[in-house]
């Protein structure tokens, strides 16, 4: 499959049934585009050059080593501490100065091994970077697969360990959703019954958590930036204008975060590895042993209604 330019970068179009996805391998293998019917089904945001160039999400954005923020500028790597510079390369900083989204927004260093009409893999050698790795001094490789069926985007992320050290687990995706043709207030988001992680004023866990119940109903002027674990169903749903989109947890994610910020016509279902900060805080923090591999599947669901 020969790729084509995007704003300047390869892009690899995958095109089942009525959907097509578009991936960019070049830019941090992004998920950039998903159409249903000709229509775009993701947010575009700030668009795919900004990604690139300061790490401003969209699309399908992958957050590694960490997903969302970290609560300090430090982190425990064995027995030592591994300090993240104030100017750390491939890093970005939130509203409070904290360091969110992991290292490789954007990242040029993903090189596709298989690339089919339905299907594209690429891999990374995290360690390739010596900068990179100081940051994050873990060696290991990821190797992401992107399979486009009529009516589901799944998106696998593997990861083998490959030095002698045990690889922390953190990392997530965020698909930002969007209904075209009907307005935000209209569109109807579906959770499961689940567990509410408390965070503090900055976003991050505190330990503490209580009960969600279910919800079903239009989005209105509500906004969500809010972590869960133990989803009765690994389902969360956004309908409306004739679309059903499913955000579906298949293996792997224990933690999702759900974002809906009230400038934005977005939703995001986030699959997440570990909870927020759990790289700094050790809570629920899973590790891939040397010379072993770690997977995680999500799923987009696309339907008419």
């Amino acid at each position: 499959m020969t790729p084509r330019q995007l704003h300047g970068f390869d892009a690899n179009t995958l095109s089942a049934g009525e959907l097509e996805a578009v991936f960019v391998p070049g830019a941090g293998m992004i998920g950039a585009s998903l159409r249903h019917r000709g229509e775009e089904l993701l947010g575009q945001r700030a668009g795919l050059r900004a990604y690139a160039e300061s790490g401003k999400t969209m699309g399908i954005p992958l957050l590694h080593p960490w997903a969302n923020r970290l609560s300090g500028d430090d982190f425990r790597a064995g027995e030592d501490r591994v300090d993240l510079p104030p100017e750390a390369p491939g890093m970005r900083r939130e509203e409070n100065g904290l360091p969110i989204h992991g290292l490789l927004a954007g990242s040029p260093d993903w090189r596709v091994t298989r690339a089919e009409p339905t299907r594209l893999t690429a891999s990374l050698d995290f360690a390739a970077r010596p900068e990179r790795l100081a940051l994050f001094p873990f060696p290991h490789t990821l190797t992401v697969t992107a399979t486009l069926d009529p009516g589901v985007l799944r998106v696998e992320t593997r990861l083998a360990a490959t030095g002698v050290a045990s690889v922390p687990i953190s990392f997530g995706w965020h698909p930002y959703l969007q209904l075209p043709g009907i307005p935000r207030a209209q569109w109807t988001v579906e959770l499961p019954a689940r567990r509410h992680l408390l965070t503090d004023d900055r976003g991050i866990p505190t330990g503490q958590t209580e009960p969600a119940p279910p919800r079903t109903g239009p989005l209105g002027e509500a906004t969500f930036d809010d972590g869960y674990d133990e989803l009765a169903e690994p389902l969360m749903v956004l309908r409306g204008g004739g679309r059903r989109l499913g955000v579906r947890l298949v293996a792997g994610y224990p933690f999702t975060q759900v974002f809906a910020p009230l400038e934005h016509d977005l939703v995001a279902f986030e699959p997440m590895t570990a909870p927020t900060d759990a790289l700094r805080s050790g809570r629920r923090l899973r590790t891939v042993l040397p010379g072993e591999a770690f997977a995680a599947t999500f799923a987009i669901e696309v339907s008419k209604e």
